[in-house]
């Protein structure tokens, strides 16, 4: 890759890796409804004007229907749900169980025999990945953090649903476009939740920090620069960032919120990734994948 592609590389490695910590800063002082309306009005406010200057919204004409379903199973429901699960569990527990959409993606591919469903070799794989998560969950989650584990689950099946409709679906749609309207038509949704959930007091800096952050960088910005990136080192070398963000979580969590880093996570981050690497792994020949956003 050019100098600049490994720019782009490392910024998402990093950026899409920061919105766990940024989400349990925010939810100590913010309900999770507030959180997510503030990530999606920060990055609607940057992406939509560009999205319009560019007509890319004007080209989801025919589109609105499967940008609706994409906006629902990609980010109106997996981000308040991962956001209410990390009052619960931490954030680098969060970020690894995010990992495996990779192998939930396999597994719907299988299911409902896509081109792209997994070999035998890739069988495998799925194996070694979800005992990485029962090792996760078996080791790290206490009984009463099970409900959260489920509302991670369902984050996960539905970045894999979402980057099937965008791969499919909105195939010929403008990427920009489709996340800016997404990021819209959610805050919109989001915004009388919020009001009706105002916090009885003013947010610390903190707080209000972790908030912006994640609007502004780790999701305007972070598309942009993916975007950038797909079209520097193209779609297949782009989406391996997917195997680093779990890592940075992890990393972020453990020296920045003093979270706990134990044989479980270490065990089931070695299997969760590889596992995942095995299943959707397709070779030289690779056809093009879609990322999720964190």
């Amino acid at each position: 890759m050019t100098p600049r592609g490994w720019a782009l590389f490392a910024a998402m490695a990093l950026i899409w890796g920061i919105p766990y910590l940024l989400i349990k800063v925010a939810v100590a002082e913010l309900p999770p409804a507030a959180v997510v309306f503030g990530r999606t009005a920060l990055g609607a406010a940057l992406l939509v004007p560009f999205a319009a200057v560019r007509g890319d919204l004007r080209a989801l004409r025919g589109h609105w229907r499967n940008v609706l379903v994409y906006t629902f199973v990609e980010i109106g429901a997996p981000w308040i749900l991962l956001t209410h699960a990390e009052t619960r569990l931490s954030s680098s527990l969060s970020g690894l169980l995010v990992a495996g959409v990779p192998l939930v993606g396999s597994v719907i591919a299988w299911v409902f025999g896509h081109e792209d469903r997994p070999s035998l070799r890739g069988i495998a794989g799925l194996i070694v990945g979800f005992v990485g998560v029962g090792l996760v969950v078996g080791l790290d989650v206490a009984t009463d953090d099970l409900l959260a584990v489920g509302e991670v689950g369902l984050v996960v099946v539905g970045y894999a649903l979402g980057a099937m409709i965008i791969g499919r679906q909105l195939r010929g749609a403008p990427s920009v476009g489709v996340i800016a309207a997404s990021l819209g038509i959610a805050a919109l949704v989001y915004l009388p939740l919020t009001l009706a959930q105002l916090p009885p007091a003013f947010p610390s800096a903190r707080a209000i920090g972790a908030v912006v952050g994640l609007g502004l960088v780790c999701t305007a910005l972070a598309f942009l620069l993916f975007f950038a990136l797909i079209r520097e080192v193209g779609s297949v070398r782009g989406t391996i960032i997917t195997y680093f963000n779990p890592a940075v979580a992890i990393v972020l969590g453990v020296l920045l919120l003093g979270e706990p880093f134990t044989l479980g996570i270490a065990a089931g981050f070695v299997l969760i990734l590889l596992g995942s690497f095995v299943a959707t792994h397709r070779g030289a020949r690779a056809q093009p994948t879609v990322a999720s956003p964190a």
